[in-house]
């Protein structure tokens, strides 16, 4: 007998059915299915479905498995290595240059003012008669 396990992170009717009937064409039979459920909701948040057929198991060619292992140590997944060459592409916008603004200049580009205010300084305030 074999099994086959299905995970499911978004469970809604479509991607249950899509599960099944994708599998089923492939002469799986359903076995059952199991919710895992938040506490907060009443909506599951994930579904593993099971699925068996008849037959021996897969057999796993040890030696196979070992050598794509060396060669991803040797030159790194091939997802590690597309998120490298997307931060290489995109630099500028992963870290954008910063310049310091002192909190007046903010508060003016905020406002949508084009240029803040002249600082004034020195300024006395006379006491009203």
């Amino acid at each position: 007998m074999q099994y086959k396990v299905v995970e499911l992170s978004t469970v809604d009717e479509g991607s249950l059915e899509r599960t099944l009937n994708e599998w089923a064409a492939k002469g799986w039979n359903l076995d059952g299915i199991q919710f895992a459920m938040r506490e907060s909701s009443k909506r599951p948040a994930m579904a593993f479905v099971l699925f068996t057929r008849q037959g021996s198991p897969a057999q796993h060619d040890e030696d196979v498995a070992r050598g794509r292992l060396l060669r991803m140590s040797e030159t790194g997944s091939p997802t590690a290595a597309l998120a490298a060459e997307y931060t290489r592409e995109h630099v500028e916008w992963a870290a954008p240059m910063i310049s310091p603004l002192s909190a007046h200049e903010r508060l003016a580009r905020l406002a949508g003012l084009d240029e803040p205010e002249p600082r004034e300084e020195g300024l006395t305030l006379e006491p009203e008669e």
